[in-house]
């Protein structure tokens, strides 16, 4: 039996991973991928983060590089792994995790790899799990993928796209794609730029600095930035929108054959669809009383649920705006942590 099961081997459960390690404990860290950071590199090829490397770290391993500038994709894939070596952290791949059950006190982990016994558990699997594409979408002639299966523009037929999503993720596909083709981009909200530079530093420097990073998410502020659309951040697609090279079409209603209508009654043509769309996660593997509500969400206070022994990381807002990111997660660990080893 181990002390302490991590079921998540992504940032969160690494940054928990480096923590726990410091109980001399027995531990392990499962992940269903099979090589660590694996969930970035399937991400599209010009991913960069919005944080630069200053704060794009986990604690007690720097981000090589200049501090300033924006990793890209494969880099903090790489980061990870080294992570993981660096602190000897003991992960245990291509092992998906069926259920989790609790019996007289005692959690029991069902993987492809047989039943694991822990007398904690930490569920660490992050807010991007299972792709989201709208109900109203259908087969037909118009080539569909979902962003998480994007990786460049080779792999659109030759005509106009239309990108369904007014995320950040959206927004850099769609740039990507106007160097060759016109581009639709249907969002269901009007859309707020910031700049990703404010007078040579970034502007998480500022968010920091200014202290919008340390923004709680049940202070009357945290609320408040909770209810509002994610800003796009970067210059290029205002431009590109300026420009006329991409379109701005309303909220996507439904489709037919190579045509897409969108709420507004407008409708347009097109052979390709990306839909930048999100994730929805997935808790129905949790088999423990009270550790769900009734739409299946964790319960928790800051990660803590109220079943003894069971804790989650890497929850968009779990304690501040970063606690599902690189650069905030490592907080809600060290809390973690703390409450754990009591």
């Amino acid at each position: 039996m181990y002390d302490i099961i991590v079921v998540g081997g992504g940032q969160a459960g690494l940054a928990m991973g480096y923590y726990i390690k410091k109980s001399g404990g027995s531990f392990l860290i499962l992940d269903q991928a099979i090589s660590l950071g694996e969930s970035w590199r399937k991400r599209y090829d010009s991913l960069k983060l919005f944080t630069p490397r200053s704060l794009s770290s986990l604690p007690g391993l720097l981000l090589r590089g200049k501090e300033t500038d924006y990793p890209g994709k494969d880099e903090v894939a790489s980061y990870l792994e080294e992570y993981a070596k660096t602190f000897d952290l003991p992960v245990k791949l291509n092992t998906t995790v069926g259920k989790v059950e609790q019996v007289d006190g005692v959690f029991r982990i069902l993987t492809n790899q047989g039943t694991l016994l822990a007398k904690q558990v930490v569920v660490a699997t992050g807010p991007f799990q299972t792709p989201v594409i709208p109900g109203q979408a259908r087969p037909g002639t118009i080539h569909q993928l979902h962003s998480s299966s994007y990786r460049n523009a080779d792999q659109l037929v030759p005509g106009e796209a239309l990108v369904v999503g007014g995320g950040n993720s959206g927004a850099q596909i769609a740039v990507e794609l106007a160097e060759t083709r016109t581009v639709y981009l249907s969002v269901g909200s009007k859309m707020k730029f910031l700049p990703q530079d404010v007078a040579g530093k970034s502007i998480f420097w500022w968010f920091k600095h200014l202290g919008v990073l340390s923004v709680t998410s049940t202070s009357r502020l945290g609320k408040f930035i909770q209810k509002q659309p994610d800003p796009i951040f970067g210059k290029e697609l205002r431009e590109l929108i300026r420009q006329g090279k991409v379109i701005v079409k309303p909220r996507f209603r439904d489709m037919e054959e190579e045509r897409v209508a969108f709420e507004d009654g407008t409708a347009v043509e097109v052979s390709n669809i990306v839909w930048a769309t999100g994730f929805k996660q997935d808790f129905d593997w949790i088999s423990v009383n009270g550790a769900l509500d009734l739409k299946g969400k964790p319960i928790h206070h800051r990660g803590v649920s109220p079943v003894k022994g069971l804790y989650f990381i890497g929850q968009p807002w779990q304690h501040r705006r970063g606690s599902a990111l690189l650069q905030g997660v490592g907080e809600d660990a060290r809390y973690l942590y703390g409450k754990i080893i009591k």
